[in-house]
C-alpha cells in the first residue's frame, strides 16, 4: 500500500478545477467502495481529527492580575503604602478596598470573553454517512479523512470540505460561510481555477447545510485545512486592541502621576519653608495626592458601562464585553451586512412582466399569501390569462413548499426564491398541493448553474407541457424575445429585484432541452421580479446615522448590483459613491484602497480576508469601526473591529462568540439605538470626570494658596480624605446614571485621538474650580480675620467646600442645558447621592465621636444658611455661562455642538 503522504496539499489545491478521474487518482479513492478502514485509520493518524484545536484560555488569576496593570492603580497602591507607613490604617484600608473591588469587577468581566472558536468545535458531535469498505456507515464527522466518500441529503450538515461527484437537485445554504443570502444550487461540472469561493458550485464546505436534494462528495480537506479552519486561524490570530476610552484613561492616569508628584513636593516644600511640622505637612501632601487620584474612577466607569449594558438590553442589544459600550458611542463607521439586517430576509415577488409588454405590480410582503395585482394598462381579461399562465409555470416548476406552522405563520420549506413564487400564486388562489394532484410531474431537469434553467414536464388537459424557468439572459435568448423584454429585465435588476424568466414548450423534455440547445416552439411567458425588501425602519435609522456623523457601509456576500440598488433605496449610497465587488477589491493595492475607501459605500462578494482588510483600512484612517455579521465567515472581522455586532436570530454561534454585542432582533435600527446608548455612556463619563477634576483642582487651590500666603492649612488631612472618599464618593456614581438629554444623535462622533480633557473641558474647569476655591478661601480668610476659633473656622470651611461641590454636581449634569430645565426627579440616584452626602457631612460635624476623629465642631444654624448661600455661587456662575453660550450659538448649533 502506498503511504498517504503522497497525497497532495489539501490546504491549497484547486479541487474545483480538477476532472473526476484526476480527483480520484489524487486521493486514491473509489466512488463505489470508498476508502478501506485501514487506509482511513492511517490517514486519520497523519492528518489528524477533523476538528479545530481548542484555544488557550487565561486563568482567572491571570485575568485578575492583569487588572493591576494601570497607572492609576499603581499610584493608589503607592498612596496606600505611604498612609500605612504613617500609621493611617483606615485611609490605607479604604484605598486598598477600592483597588481590590475594581480589580474583582474587571476580572469577572474579562473572564467571559475570548471564546470565539468554541462553537466551531461542534463538528465533533456531527454524524455523517460515508462509504467504507464498500459499505455505507455512520461515523462522527471528526473521523472524516481526505479521500472519504460521504453522502448528503436534505437537512444534512456538511462535515468537511468536499468536491461534488453526484448531484440531484442539490442546494446548499452557504450564507454562514460565503455571505450568499440564498441557497446555492450545486453542480458537478469543472469550473475555472480562479473562481471565487462563493461561486464554486461544485464544492461543499464544512459549516454549511443542505436545503434540498442529495449528493455524493469526496472529502478534499479536513480540520484546519477546511475553509472554516482557515477562518478559525484568522480569528485566533486576532489582536486585542485597547478601546478609545481605555487609551484615554491610560493617558489620563499617566498625566495625573506627574502632576501629583509635582504637587506633593511643592506642598511639602512650602510647608517646611513656612515652619509647619513635617509629619503634618507630609500627611497633607499625601492626602492631596489621594484627592487628585481618581480612585473611584475605574469603578465608576465600570458602573457606567454596566448601566449602559442594562439600558441597551432593554433596547434588544446584549453586551458581552463592557468596553464595547463606550466604543460604540465613538463609532463613526458601521460596516453592515445586507440580508436580514437591512432587509427582512424574506423573498417577495414585487413585479411581473408579461409577453404583451404589460407590467404588473404585486402588493404584500413576506410569505403570507395576501396581496393585490395592479395591472398597468391593457384589457384586464387578456392580462388575467397571461398572469395565470405565468404563475402556473412558477407553481409547477418548483420544489419548495408553502406551509403554516402551529402559530398560523406562513413559512417556506426549500429555496426562498421558489417559495416566493408559491406565495404570489397563492395570492390568486393557485395552490401547489392542488396543482400537483391535478397535474403530476412526469419528468424534470433540476436546476443546473451551467444551464441556468430548470424544467418540469406535466400532462395538462391531455397535452404534454414542459415548463421552464431560469436566468433571464438564458430564457430570453432561447425564446428569441424582442428588445422590450430585455429592457424590462434590466429595469427590474436596477430596482434590486432578483429576476426569473419563464417559458413553456408543448411537448416532453428532450435531450435538446436538457442541453439547452432547443429553440423551437418555445413560448415566452414573462418575467418575475423578487426582492428581499428593506426593513421599513432602516432608512430612518440610516438617516439618523448620517446626521450623527456615522457612515454606514454595506459589506455583503450578494451581487454588486443588488447591493448597489438596496444601498440607493436606503440612502447608504449617495451621489458620487461607488460599489465594488471582491474581484475589484483584490486588484487594489493597500494605498489605492485607503485613498478610495471614503467613497465606497458597498462592498459585494467579499471573502473573510477582504473583510479584515476593509476593517483595517478604516482603522488606519483613525476611524472607530463597528462591524455586523452573522456567519462563520464574519468571525475574524467581528473580532478585529472596534465593536463586533452579531445577529441574534440568524447569527451562528461562532459569530456571537466573536462579537462584543449581539442584536437580538437582527435589525440595523437597533444598532443605531445601541450607538445612542454608547454615546450617553461616554457623555456621562465625561460628566463624572469634569466633576472629579473641578473639585480636585479647587481643593488643591484652596490648600496651596493658603499655605503659600502664610495661613494655616484650611483643611486637615483627614478632612481632605473624607471629602474625596466619602462625601464626593456619594455623588460620582450618580452622575453616570443621568438619562438622555435628547441630542445624543445630533453630535459628531468623538474622535479616537481626542483627549478626555479638551479645550471645552479646560474652559469649564477654569471657571468652576477658581469659583469654588475663591468662595472657600474668601470665607476662610474672613472668618480668621473676625477672630473666630480656628476649629470652628476649619469646620465651616470644610463644610463650605463640601456644599460647593454638591452644587457643582448639579452643574455637571449638562454642559449646555440649564439645571432648572432638567428635572431633578429624572435622576433619582442623584437625589439619593445628595441626601447621603448631606447626612454624612452632618454626621461628621454634629456627632461627638466624629468631632474627635475629624477635628470638627458643631456649626450654628445661621452659619449653615450662610454656608449654603455662599456654596451655591458656583451654580449661578455656571448658569450665566450656559445662558451666554445658548444665546451666542443659537438653538440649532447648541444641538449640534
Amino acid at each position: 500500500m502506498e503511504p498517504s503522504t503522497l497525497l497532495p496539499d489539501h490546504g491549497t489545491s484547486a479541487w474545483h478545477n480538477m476532472n473526476e478521474a484526476t480527483l480520484f487518482d489524487a486521493h486514491r479513492s473509489d466512488l463505489k467502495s470508498g476508502l478501506s478502514s485501514e487506509v482511513a485509520n492511517q490517514r486519520l493518524k497523519e492528518f489528524g481529527s477533523n476538528e479545530l484545536p481548542e484555544p488557550k484560555h487565561r486563568s482567572l488569576f491571570a485575568v485578575f492580575i492583569k487588572q493591576f496593570q494601570s497607572p492609576l492603580i499603581y499610584l493608589l497602591l503607592i498612596a496606600a503604602s505611604i498612609a500605612f507607613f504613617l500609621n493611617k490604617i483606615s485611609d490605607a484600608a479604604v484605598i486598598l478596598t477600592v483597588v481590590m473591588l475594581n480589580s474583582l469587577i474587571g476580572s469577572l468581566q474579562e473572564s467571559k470573553a475570548e471564546r470565539s472558536l468554541e462553537s466551531l468545535r461542534k463538528l465533533a458531535k456531527l454524524m455523517v454517512t460515508v462509504r467504507r469498505d464498500g459499505q455505507e456507515v455512520r461515523i462522527e464527522a471528526r473521523e472524516l479523512v481526505p479521500g472519504d466518500i460521504f453522502l448528503l441529503n436534505a437537512g444534512d450538515a456538511v462535515g468537511a470540505d468536499g468536491r461534488i461527484i453526484e448531484a440531484r437537485d442539490l442546494s446548499v445554504a452557504e450564507s454562514a460561510l460565503t455571505g450568499e443570502s440564498l441557497p446555492v444550487r450545486k453542480s458537478i461540472s469543472d469550473i475555472p481555477v480562479d473562481t471565487i469561493l462563493a461561486e464554486r458550485t461544485n464544492m461543499v464546505y464544512s459549516g454549511t447545510f443542505v436545503t434540498s436534494g442529495r449528493g455524493t462528495v469526496i472529502v478534499v480537506a479536513t480540520g484546519q485545512n477546511t475553509e472554516v479552519g482557515k477562518i478559525a486561524k484568522l480569528t485566533n490570530e486576532k489582536q486585542n486592541l485597547l478601546t478609545p476610552l481605555e487609551n484615554k484613561i491610560s493617558h489620563f492616569g499617566r498625566t495625573i502621576i506627574y502632576l501629583a508628584a509635582v504637587v506633593f513636593f511643592l506642598i511639602v516644600g512650602i510647608g517646611i519653608l513656612r515652619g509647619l511640622e513635617l509629619s503634618e505637612i507630609f500627611m497633607i501632601g499625601v492626602s492631596q495626592i489621594v484627592s487628585m487620584i481618581p480612585e473611584g474612577l475605574p469603578v465608576a466607569i465600570t458602573v457606567a458601562l454596566a448601566v449602559g449594558v442594562r439600558r441597551m438590553a432593554g433596547k434588544k442589544a446584549i453586551v458581552r464585553k463592557l468596553s464595547a459600550v463606550e466604543t460604540l458611542g465613538s463609532t463613526d463607521i458601521i460596516c453592515t451586512d445586507k440580508t436580514g439586517t437591512l432587509t427582512k430576509n424574506e423573498m417577495t415577488v414585487e413585479a411581473l412582466y408579461l409577453p404583451s409588454g404589460i407590467s404588473v405590480d404585486v402588493t404584500g410582503v413576506g410569505y403570507s399569501p395576501s396581496g393585490e395585482f395592479i395591472v398597468k394598462g391593457n384589457s384586464q381579461n387578456e392580462t388575467d390569462k397571461d398572469i395565470d399562465q405565468l404563475l402556473t409555470a412558477g407553481v409547477l416548476c418548483n420544489d419548495a413548499r408553502l406551509i403554516q406552522d402551529d402559530k398560523n405563520l406562513w413559512k417556506i420549506l426549500g429555496d426562498p426564491t421558489e417559495g416566493a413564487l408559491l406565495t404570489v400564486a397563492a395570492k390568486r388562489g393557485m395552490h401547489k398541493e392542488e396543482f400537483e394532484k391535478k397535474f403530476p410531474r412526469k419528468d424534470e431537469i433540476p436546476f443546473d448553474s451551467s444551464l441556468k434553467l430548470m424544467a418540469t414536464e406535466h400532462q395538462i388537459d391531455g397535452k404534454i407541457i414542459t415548463w421552464i424557468k431560469g436566468a433571464p439572459e438564458k430564457i430570453l435568448h432561447i425564446c428569441g424575445t424582442d428588445e422590450r423584454a430585455h429592457l424590462a429585465s434590466e429595469k427590474m435588476a436596477q430596482r434590486a429585484l432578483r429576476v426569473l424568466a419563464f417559458a413553456k414548450i408543448e411537448g416532453p423534455i428532450t435531450e435538446e432541452i436538457r442541453e439547452a440547445t432547443y429553440n423551437k416552439n418555445i413560448v415566452f411567458l414573462g418575467l418575475v421580479g423578487q426582492m428581499d425588501p428593506p426593513r421599513q425602519e432602516v432608512r430612518a435609522a440610516i438617516e439618523e446615522c448620517l446626521n450623527a456623523g456615522i457612515r454606514p457601509v454595506m459589506v455583503t456576500g450578494d451581487h454588486k448590483h443588488t447591493g448597489q440598488a438596496i444601498g440607493k433605496v436606503l440612502g447608504i449610497m449617495k451621489s458620487g459613491d461607488q460599489a465594488i465587488d471582491g474581484a475589484e477589491l483584490e486588484m487594489m493595492s493597500d494605498d489605492e484602497l485607503e485613498k478610495r475607501i471614503n467613497h465606497i459605500s458597498v462592498f459585494a462578494r467579499v471573502h473573510p480576508d477582504q473583510k479584515l482588510r476593509i476593517i483595517k483600512t478604516f482603522q488606519n484612517k483613525k476611524n472607530v469601526v463597528a462591524m455586523t455579521g452573522d456567519g462563520v465567515n464574519d468571525s475574524p472581522a467581528l473580532v478585529r473591529a472596534d465593536v463586533g455586532v452579531a445577529m441574534g436570530i440568524t447569527g451562528t454561534d461562532t459569530a456571537k462568540e466573536s462579537a462584543k454585542i449581539i442584536i437580538t432582533d437582527d435589525n440595523f435600527s437597533t444598532i443605531v439605538e445601541a450607538v445612542k446608548q454608547g454615546r450617553l455612556v461616554y457623555r456621562n463619563v465625561k460628566k463624572l470626570i469634569i466633576y472629579f477634576f473641578t473639585t480636585s483642582i479647587s481643593e488643591l487651590l484652596v490648600l496651596f494658596t493658603a499655605i503659600l500666603l502664610g495661613y494655616p492649612p484650611p483643611l486637615a488631612a483627614v478632612q481632605i480624605l473624607w471629602i474625596n472618599l466619602v462625601t464626593d464618593g456619594a455623588l460620582t456614581v450618580t452622575l453616570i446614571m443621568e438619562p438622555e438629554e435628547g441630542d445624543e444623535m445630533k453630535q459628531r462622533p468623538v474622535p479616537r485621538e481626542e483627549p478626555l480633557i479638551d479645550r471645552h473641558f479646560l474652559r469649564r474647569m477654569s471657571l468652576l474650580s477658581p469659583t469654588i476655591a475663591l468662595t472657600t478661601l474668601g470665607y476662610f480668610f474672613y472668618s480668621l480675620e473676625m477672630g473666630f476659633p480656628f476649629v470652628e473656622v476649619q469646620s465651616q470651611t470644610f463644610t463650605l467646600l463640601a456644599v460647593a461641590q454638591w452644587f457643582n454636581a448639579l452643574n455637571c449634569r449638562s454642559d449646555k442645558h440649564s439645571v432648572f430645565r432638567m428635572s431633578l426627579l429624572s435622576n433619582k440616584w442623584l437625589i439619593g447621592g445628595l441626601l447621603t452626602g448631606f447626612l454624612l457631612q452632618a454626621l461628621v460635624i454634629y456627632a461627638p465621636f466624629m468631632n474627635k476623629l475629624f477635628y470638627t465642631t458643631p456649626i450654628a444654624f445661621r452659619d449653615v444658611l450662610t454656608i449654603g448661600v455662599i456654596g451655591s455661587l458656583v451654580l449661578w456662575v455656571e448658569e450665566i455661562r450656559k445662558l451666554v453660550l445658548r444665546r451666542k450659538a443659537g438653538p440649532a448649533k447648541i444641538l449640534q455642538s
